[in-house]
């Protein structure tokens, strides 16, 4: 089997894997909304709800749902292995193989230094660095070709924004020097 195929041999991360990390994730993110309300009041006061009252019971809701969540996973599993080997039911609930997942990752990443780039180094020269890092990358263009559109894009987004509807964009030092 190729890595392009989303189940059969090849190996990668389970579906039972997944839905644990994200059972796990919604709990602690349910569980910081719990305390947090709690400590902003999350009870029926004399004038209504307090500001925690709403919060609270959704992070509760949220909580509860992730831990039936942890329950039917395991239990899932639990009977998959009794029905079955245990290497069948890992080759049969396949969420994503790792070529997949690499190829997913390539574009993730990028995007989230794209993110971190803009805070620091403003949009237009960090929109101008994505866009050339992934002509050249990803669709092997010629060097005139990325140069033209990674330095064109962000000069032409600066004037439609910009100067056309006065839409400020975070700018980074660069930005700053040339007084734009």
């Amino acid at each position: 089997m190729s890595d392009d195929e989303p189940s059969g041999g090849s190996a990668g991360i389970s579906t039972r894997t997944m839905e644990v990390a994200v059972a796990l994730v919604l709990l602690a993110v349910g569980a910081l909304v719990v305390v947090d309300s709690y400590r902003l009041g999350s009870k029926w006061g004399s004038d209504g709800p307090q500001s925690g009252y709403f919060p609270f019971y959704i992070g509760l809701l949220l909580c509860i749902s992730s831990v039936a969540t942890l329950v039917e996973v395991a239990l899932t599993h639990w009977r998959r292995q009794q029905a079955a080997g245990r290497a069948i039911a890992e080759r049969q609930s396949r969420f994503v193989a790792w070529g997949q997942l690499k190829l997913v990752l390539s574009v993730l990443i990028p995007a989230f230094v794209y993110v971190i780039g803009v805070q620091l180094i403003g949009i237009y020269v960090a929109s101008a660095i994505y866009i050339a890092t992934f002509m050249r990358w990803l669709g092997k263009y010629p060097w005139i070709t990325v140069l033209a559109v990674a330095l064109g894009m962000p000069i032409i987004t600066y004037f439609i924004f910009e100067r056309y509807f006065l839409v400020p964009l975070p700018k980074g030092p660069i930005e700053e020097w040339l007084g734009l």
